[in-house]
């Protein structure tokens, strides 16, 4: 019998493509997360399952799905959505995108530094309410970025690549995180390694580039957001609850910090709503990987994780 691939959301039609060859192909028909019900449902009897960011994959997901899954291709380069030991405990792998979404995320991690600076989304606000305005040496001033400093919080792949527009731009770099990068990366970016305490109350604008796991859920909370300067600007492409967003809110109400750019959301696709009272934040609805190109790559990426685990090979990207 031919393998049963689940594909929950729709993908790519390259990616539908290289599933088709491996298997039969169930691909979810609402645009839309599947509830948990749903989604079970739609799993159960799978060989495998291409899952989204949305989708919970914990032990009554397994459950549901049953004996015959072998891997659960998540198409993103997190995978706080997925339990992963409860997967291996079950012998089922675990795949993820990683990679080819670290040039278009950082775009937009940069995108927000510049937003936030220099106030676009405010300004650009003022222009659609019909605002009346008019040039004058001091209006809607905001701040550059040159000799200014960037505080990365994980220097992985994509903390890398943001690192070096900021280089670009003239700001020097400093990071934090769990262990120290290569000595060639450092070198390469000039990039100091600081204590996260340190390196808050330092940064002028701090970017998050750090897995969300137990250790970083609220890592940005209230006592954080107090380390920083006043003129200081949070930026976040991660995962939404790395930040306290009630806590970011009372930061920027209160002039703790003078901005923020958020790509994510602590209960996405919910925004706390004070952040949305306020003029000194920028929301984007989760952009990082937007770009046509991006997520065709991840969705291929996922279906060749597939197509290697039920034609007998180690998937490409294995969550380890």
């Amino acid at each position: 019998m031919a393998a049963r691939i689940v594909v929950t959301r729709r993908i790519p039609d390259p990616a539908i493509g290289l599933l088709e060859g491996a298997g039969d192909v169930w691909v979810s028909p609402h645009d839309r997360p599947l509830s948990a019900d749903e989604l079970h449902s739609a799993v159960a009897g799978a060989d495998a399952a291409v899952t989204l960011l949305h989708d919970r994959v914990d032990g009554a997901f397994l459950d549901a799905a049953g004996p015959a899954l072998r891997i659960v291709a998540n198409v993103a380069v997190g995978y706080d959505n997925v339990d992963v030991e409860a997967c291996a405990r079950r012998g089922v792998v675990v795949s993820n995108t990683p990679g080819v979404l670290t040039e278009a995320t950082a775009d937009i991690a940069f995108a927000l530094i510049l937003m936030s600076t220099r106030r676009l989304g405010e300004g650009e606000r003022l222009i659609r309410a019909r605002t009346p305005w008019s040039w004058s040496m001091f209006f809607m001033l905001g701040t550059g970025l040159q000799g200014k400093t960037l505080g990365i919080v994980g220097l992985g792949k994509i903390g890398q690549a943001t690192a070096r527009r900021a280089r670009a731009f003239g700001m020097e770099i400093a990071y934090a995180g769990r262990r120290r990068a290569a000595e060639d990366v450092e070198a390469e970016l000039s990039a100091r390694f600081l204590p996260l305490d340190e390196l808050l109350t330092t940064a002028d604008v701090v970017t998050l580039h750090c897995p969300l796991s137990a250790d970083t859920r609220h890592l940005i909370d209230a006592a954080a957001l107090a380390r920083m300067q006043p003129s200081s600007h949070l930026v976040n492409t991660t995962r939404g609850p790395v930040v306290d967003e009630a806590a970011l809110a009372e930061a920027l109400r209160a002039g703790a910090i003078a901005g923020a750019g958020l790509d994510v959301f602590e209960r996405e696709p919910e925004v706390h709503p004070d952040l949305l009272e306020l003029e000194n934040v920028v929301l984007i609805p989760h952009l990082g990987s937007a770009t046509i190109e991006t997520r065709t790559a991840m969705g291929v990426l996922a279906a060749e994780n597939v197509v290697a685990v039920l034609g007998g090979s180690a998937p490409v990207t294995p969550v380890r």
